[in-house]
């Protein structure tokens, strides 16, 4: 805003100078990136909390081609049992794969478990976390599920059947599935997938799975109604000031030794690490310099606020940060809260009912769903961080929401000039490298990034599309998909494992139509 007249001509001419050299300055460092693209570069900070420009394309998991319903209980070829370890995205990655899995195989999925004791010392169940209803629901075109392998007869005796154990190998490809594993569900009427983390591969050819995978993770795997009023909640605080990011702040025991950053530790605290790394990880020489300088060091909380200055955030952003416990404590931290003094997590909830669906593995769903409401979102490792890569998957399938992502590699030297003493251009380097980064929008996947982290365009559509296989599916596609089901339904397809959620399901409201 142009000064006041009475605080004279001088102020004026001041504010004017400022605004043309502001305007000389963006135009000279915009540039056209590739089609379906949108980069930094091109916006102010002010551009940055709205959504990125989609150029048409808008989210779309339903079926483009003709999809049969699940089998029905005599057509199935058994029960299919896993159980998902890991962290809550693993898990939620996990579980997309199973449905998948059992599509595949043409089998009956039983609830997925969810191994959360050994991560979390949690006995969180599926259950617990998720909308069970609503999962049934929304997965009834695709898969049959039900709560548990059933009672057999045999030899005048009912017992449960048994499941036959298998350890997928890791990515296995569809082809294990329709050999390997469908052979042994054939003969023993069930198998179990343990541990069934990362069990099926990324790639698979068939964009039609690829889409149930998004109808999975986007759409059928809400979370429970607690969860989901403690998420909105803290969203809504937040928001009641205005925009607010959240930052996904790796910077815990576990990843720092993973990643062999020790450099900027006490000797004390490097002894804690290596134990750590030696106790959890396979042997291997590191030297922190160079794991730095290839971007493979996770951010330190400070050198987050000294790009969010640089970029032209100021101290009255609301930020929330999603994180474990930082490693080196108030230490790392004071720098950090110096710039940015209004940072948020989940444990602003309060006391009583809310507190308790902030810890575990509830409380990283908290964290999923206020980062995924956020405006801005950051995540400071992007490596092996299953968190912030789902989470910049689902926000993209969420409507082109702005994500940043620092390129740590080309940003390390530019710390490290810093700390040697020459910080002479520190802040418009930051610029140049935070200025050309791609956030938010349609974009090609590119190894390594994953499907979980950018599922187009096989989960999206264009509007006027050129390419006739980006085209949108018709508007009665779910219509369609209902007869579909409803003339098995008509034949009995109804299980009795299911028979208990019935009344459940027809009260549910809310969800994700698919489109």
């Amino acid at each position: 805003m142009l000064p006041r007249r009475h605080r004279g001509p001088a102020r004026l001419w001041v504010a004017i100078a400022a605004l043309v050299t502001g305007t000389i300055w963006l135009w000279s460092s915009s540039s056209v990136g590739p089609l379906g693209t949108y980069r930094v570069q091109d916006s102010v900070v002010n551009d940055l909390w709205r959504t990125a420009d989609s150029d048409g394309w808008r989210a779309s998991s339903a079926p483009r081609t003709y999809w049969p319903p699940p089998p029905t209980e005599s057509e199935s070829n058994g029960y299919l049992r896993v159980r998902c370890n890991g962290g809550l995205t693993q898990q939620r990655s996990a579980i997309c794969n199973a449905v998948v899995a059992a599509r595949i195989l043409n089998a009956t999925l039983v609830l997925p478990e969810l191994d959360a004791n050994s991560f979390w010392d949690d006995e969180s169940g599926f259950v617990d976390i998720y909308d069970v209803p609503h999962f049934i629901k929304t997965l009834k075109y695709d898969v049959r599920i039900v709560m548990s392998v059933p009672k057999i007869t045999a030899q005048g005796k009912t017992k449960k059947l048994r499941a036959y154990k298998i350890d997928p190998p890791r990515d296995a490809p569809v082809t294990w599935y329709r050999t390997t594993a469908l052979e042994k569900i054939r003969k023993y009427g069930a198998i179990y997938l343990t541990p069934f983390s990362h069990r099926l591969a990324e790639k698979i050819d068939d964009p039609e799975l690829q889409r149930l995978r998004c109808r999975v993770n986007y759409h059928a795997l809400r979370f429970k109604a607690n969860i989901m009023k403690t998420s909105s909640d803290i969203a809504n605080k937040l928001r009641s000031e205005g925009h607010f990011m959240s930052i996904h702040l790796r910077f815990e025991l576990d990843m720092l030794a993973y990643a062999g950053c020790f450099d900027i530790f006490t000797p004390k605290e490097q002894e804690i690490l290596l134990k750590y790394r030696k106790e959890h990880f396979p042997e291997k020489i590191l030297v922190p310099r160079e794991r730095r300088l290839i971007g493979k060091c996770p951010l330190t909380p400070e050198e987050v606020g000294l790009i969010l200055r640089a970029m032209g955030f100021d101290n009255t952003t609301w930020i929330y940060l999603a994180s474990g416990k930082i490693f080196g404590g108030k230490r790392f931290m004071k720098p950090f809260r110096a710039m940015f003094p209004r940072l948020e997590n989940h444990s602003m909830v309060g006391t009583g009912k809310l507190e308790e669906n902030a810890r575990g593995l509830a409380g990283s769903a908290v964290d999923y769903m206020v980062c995924l409401l956020s405006d801005i979102f950051i995540p400071t490792y992007d490596g092996p961080s299953n968190f912030a890569n789902n989470l910049m998957g689902h926000r993209l399938y969420y409507g082109f929401q702005t994500t940043i992502t620092p390129n740590r590699m080309a940003l390390a030297p530019i710390f490290m000039d810093r700390e040697e003493g020459h910080a002479s251009g520190f802040e418009k380097r930051v610029r140049q490298v935070m200025f050309n980064t791609y956030f938010g929008a349609p974009h090609k996947r590119i190894h390594p990034e994953s499907f979980y982290t950018n599922s187009w365009p096989e989960c999206f559509c264009q509007t006027k599309a050129r390419n006739h296989a980006d085209h949108c599916p018709p508007d009665n596609v779910n219509d369609v998909l209902e007869s579909q089901f409803q003339n098995k339904e008509d034949i009995g397809v109804e299980a009795n494992n299911q028979t208990d959620f019935t009344s459940q399901t027809e009260e549910l409201a809310g969800g994700h139509e698919l489109s």
